[in-house]
């Protein structure tokens, strides 16, 4: 029989405390609904005495969340825990959570407080905050580096003044896995009515265990471990619900643990933490970077390509990512290049194919990654040939906080001027919008980046997009110093793209597609 591990998501909290991860009240309850989506069992809404912006945020969130505990951090004295009450309440299922320091590195230069008025703190806090709401948590900030003898004295004082969950933090990330477990052992141990609590865990990264230290407190006897989607916060971070909700999704057997995550949406919670923040995750992060599910050596593509499991401990889908990725580069072999242009509908016999191979190896020793577009080009030899359908002649966007976006554009194709107006979440949207409209041709945005290329406040402005037209994605770039008609530019390359390919593709000669069938 596994036993569960509630999951505590603090990203609106202390994950929001992290340089550059400010949000405001729109984008923090956009969040929360999402990670009642996730299924978290707890959301840390915010730190209510903060300021007044913290305080409506967890006030709009407790009335919004409907299956999640909400909630708000205080700290051991009065005033804090009125504000908290006073900002929860309104949730469906509130919680207050309230903390001191017990490292006697805290306590001697932080709160310059003995032990003795400590403990009556914790007593006292505890016991107020439950004359509002039963559930109570209770953290000994830095428990990690504190004496195990008062951190039990502690413990125990919380545990008799009515605190239901007891968090023992590593909170500069100090500890070792090894001696983080142990310090729970020993709490479960020494302690008398823990049996009756919940045991949390709360790991910063510092030293980059902090899912490591999380795992090792779960096998010491901790049932809750508090984490954030992409691991933000405070430093380098907090412990990252993804990794950590994995790891026991995909080692329960081993572990012993399950979660009630619904793991579907983990892909859609950090790509939305993402674009609030503008902080986005490294190619290489576990779970839910851009390279978690991509391969790009010709052994594990021809290995996942026979079977998934040889090379992928987890399905993408299970995360909510659609597939895994086969990047095609200098590592890769025959087999991918091949699965790849069965994908975009050609048949290559192989004499074809090791022809495509050379060619394909001699482009990719010059570039980092090959795309479909240069795959098409490749099996029609003509790489590098692009003809424009349609030029950008003019566009006029109006925009403003009080005005919807509108873009209208003018093509040309041959000898037609083609003009149509639309409108957008914003001027780029909108014109692309408008694009869609003349073109008659929709596309789908992959990826969308703007860099400067000089410097100063008229600076040029490169534009690159990544779009999918019918299944296949197709580059385009461009410059401007208006960023507006570069992003139409780069859009309208792409799709331009797209129709050369299509329009070869419709070229190809009958009998020499019935002849590659055949050969194949």
């Amino acid at each position: 029989m596994h036993d569960r591990v509630h999951v505590f998501d603090t990203t609106l909290r202390d994950g929001e405390q992290s340089p550059g991860c400010s949000m405001n009240l729109e984008e923090k309850v956009r969040m929360a609904r999402q990670l009642e989506q996730l299924r978290v069992d707890v959301l840390e809404a915010g730190f209510p005495i903060a300021s007044a912006g913290d305080f409506e945020a967890v006030r709009i969130i407790a009335k919004t969340i409907e299956h999640c505990t909400v909630a708000a951090l205080a700290r051991a004295v009065k005033a804090d825990i009125d504000r908290a009450w006073d900002a929860i309440q309104y949730a469906k299922k509130p919680r207050i959570h309230t903390f001191i320091a017990t490292s006697d590195i805290h306590l001697t230069h932080k709160l310059k407080k003995t032990k003795v008025q400590v403990l009556n703190d914790v007593a006292w806090a505890v016991k107020y905050a439950t004359s509002f709401c039963e559930d109570v948590e209770f953290s000994c900030e830095d428990a990690s580096r504190s004496d195990i003898e008062f951190l039990c004295e502690v413990i125990s004082a919380a545990i008799e003044a009515g605190a239901k969950i007891i968090n023992l933090p590593d909170t500069v990330g100090y500890a070792v896995p090894e001696e983080y477990g142990k310090m729970f052992q020993t709490v479960k141990t020494r302690v008398a009515g823990i049996e009756s609590v919940l045991l949390s865990a709360h790991c910063h990264n510092d030293l980059g265990l902090a899912v490591a230290n999380s795992l090792a407190a779960v096998h010491g006897g901790a049932r809750q471990v508090e984490c954030t989607v992409n691991g933000i916060g405070e430093r380098a971070g907090n412990a990252s619900l993804e990794e950590l909700v994995m790891a026991i999704k995909t080692r329960g057997e081993k572990l012993g643990v399950f979660t009630n995550v619904n793991t579907e949406e983990i892909y859609k919670s950090s790509k939305l933490l993402s674009s609030l923040t503008g902080m986005l995750v490294q190619r290489n992060k576990s779970i839910v970077g851009a390279n978690a599910f991509a391969h790009e050596a010709g052994i594990h593509q021809d290995g996942l390509l026979k079977s998934p499991i040889t090379y992928e401990i987890m399905t993408p889908q299970s995360v909510g990512i659609r597939h895994s990725t086969l990047v095609l580069g200098k590592h890769s072999g025959r087999h991918a290049l091949k699965q790849r242009y069965v994908e975009l509908g050609y048949d290559l016999p192989p004499q074809e194919l090791e022809r495509a191979y050379q060619v394909f190896c001699s482009i990719a020793d010059q570039k980092k990654e090959i795309f479909d577009e240069d795959l098409i080009a490749i099996v029609e030899d003509r790489v590098g040939d692009v003809d424009d359908f349609y030029q950008l002649e003019s566009i006029q966007v109006s925009s403003g906080t009080n005005v919807k976006p509108t873009a209208t554009i003018e093509l040309r194709l041959g000898d037609q001027r083609l003009v149509d107006s639309a409108t957008g979440d914003g001027p780029v949207d909108a014109a692309y919008k408008a694009i869609e409209r003349i073109t008659g041709v929709v596309g789908k945005l992959t990826e969308y980046s703007i860099k400067s290329v000089s410097l100063g406040r008229d600076a040029i402005g490169e534009v690159f997009v990544r779009a999918e037209f019918d299944g296949v994605l197709f580059n385009g770039r461009a410059v401007s110093t208006d960023v507006i008609t570069g992003s139409a530019k780069a859009y309208l390359e792409a799709l331009n793209r797209s129709l050369v390919a299509k329009k070869r593709k419709s070229e190809q000669p009958r009998e020499e597609i019935k002849e590659a069938s055949v050969a194949i």
